[in-house]
């Protein structure tokens, strides 16, 4: 055994004595919100396709129909010859959405925040990040080469003393947050960060990966604030809209300079064209169908009106259940009674913060949720 792999086997002894390994189990994806795994079919309350819009015939359809006009890949960077005709389009429509004078594509939601930040942010500037926020938005800083400074969760008071405290030092300064927090399913005080921003002049940066298409009339959670100003709504085409892909929506001369210096989007091949057909048409179900897209929100209520919890604001439940293997072991008593709840360990949370991260969606019955509940309060999970 060479020494790389020596090395590798040493992690791995070492995260598995934490319970902190983690292994790929395969999974199919049968009627939602069912699965098989590991040779029987399950509940799912781990996934994050809110509104089952991946499955939906109107996205295969369109999928299908851009993949016998464009092929199955873009064959190339936008800037070269990978900019097919249905990505224009799907650009304007998520700019109409989020009311922003223009948009951009990339190949993930963790793609666009590597791409964003660094091109707008660079040495001499500051970034001001919530401390729950996405790994991608940690990552897409410290790629930046700025100054990098973090408060506490969503603790308004401790932003607006590091930006009064630093900002007079900086060229820039960006503000960046989480709309919906993807592990706690709380929402940022966005109202309150753009007041900040506007007094400090700073540029405000929310990644809504799991507010559009579910919160604000499917407008994503800066619609809940409607007199906020954001300079970048950043945001994915993987969770409620059911395809692949991100992108930000801003002024067009923020976007155009994007298109021109943003590395990821200039060294990559473009978006497959099926993906930005099916997100497409996702966007106009997502417009078309009300019940739809407020449904799982509903169901997250409903749950945790059954367990006493505050009331939900998002998509997202968790129930902390505190050290990792206790978390494994809460997600297997549930698999063992036809429930799929994924165990959330470190460092994905903080240490001793290891839960069970409950996603709703529009295919799940009453009776799921109610049985879900039951299920967790028999575990005796609540604390």
């Amino acid at each position: 055994m060479n020494s790389l792999a020596k090395f590798a086997e040493g992690k791995l002894a070492e995260l598995e004595a934490k319970s902190l390994r983690r292994i790929l189990v395969p999974v199919q994806r049968t009627v939602p919100p069912f699965m098989l795994r590991n040779g029987r079919e399950v509940i799912s309350f781990s996934c994050n396709d809110y509104l089952n819009l991946s499955q939906h015939p109107a996205t295969k359809a369109a999928a299908q129909a851009a993949i016998e006009a464009h092929g199955v890949g873009a064959a190339a960077s936008r800037l070269v010859t990978g900019d097919h005709p249905v990505l224009g389009a799907l650009e304007a429509k998520l700019a109409a959405l989020k009311g922003t004078e223009a948009a951009c594509l990339f190949g993930s939601g963790y793609l666009a925040n590597l791409a964003i930040i660094p091109t707008l942010a660079g040495r001499g500037d500051l970034i001001v990040i919530d401390e729950l926020a996405h790994a991608c938005l940690f990552a897409g800083s410290k790629l930046s080469d700025a100054r990098v400074m973090v408060f506490a969760h969503n603790d308004v008071a401790a932003a607006s003393a590091l930006l009064e405290q630093h900002r007079a030092g900086a060229r820039h300064a960006l503000l960046i947050t989480d709309g919906v927090f993807s592990m706690d399913g709380d929402l940022a005080p966005i109202g309150e960060l753009s007041d900040v921003c506007r007094l400090h002049d700073a540029w405000l940066m929310t990644d809504d990966a799991h507010g559009v298409g579910v919160l604000g009339e499917g407008r994503g959670s800066a619609a809940l604030f409607p007199q906020a100003r954001i300079a970048l709504q950043m945001g994915t085409l993987s969770k409620a809209i059911g395809s692949y892909g991100g992108y930000v929506c801003a002024e067009a001369s923020v976007v155009d300079l994007l298109k021109t210096r943003a590395r990821p989007l200039i060294y990559s091949t473009a978006l497959p064209p099926a993906s930005a057909a099916a997100a497409l048409a996702a966007l106009e179900v997502i417009e078309e169908e009300p019940e739809l897209r407020n449904r799982p929100v509903a169901l997250a209520r409903r749950f945790t009106a059954r367990l006493g919890l505050p009331e939900a604001v998002s998509t997202i439940v968790p129930i902390i259940v505190g050290e990792a293997d206790a978390a494994l072991a809460a997600s297997r008593g549930l698999e063992a009674q036809g429930f799929l709840v994924i165990a959330i360990r470190p460092p994905t949370v903080a240490a001793g913060t290891a839960r069970l991260r409950i996603a709703f969606s529009a295919a799940h019955t009453e009776a799921m949720v109610d049985g879900l509940a039951d299920a967790i309060s028999a575990l005796g999970l609540l604390r």
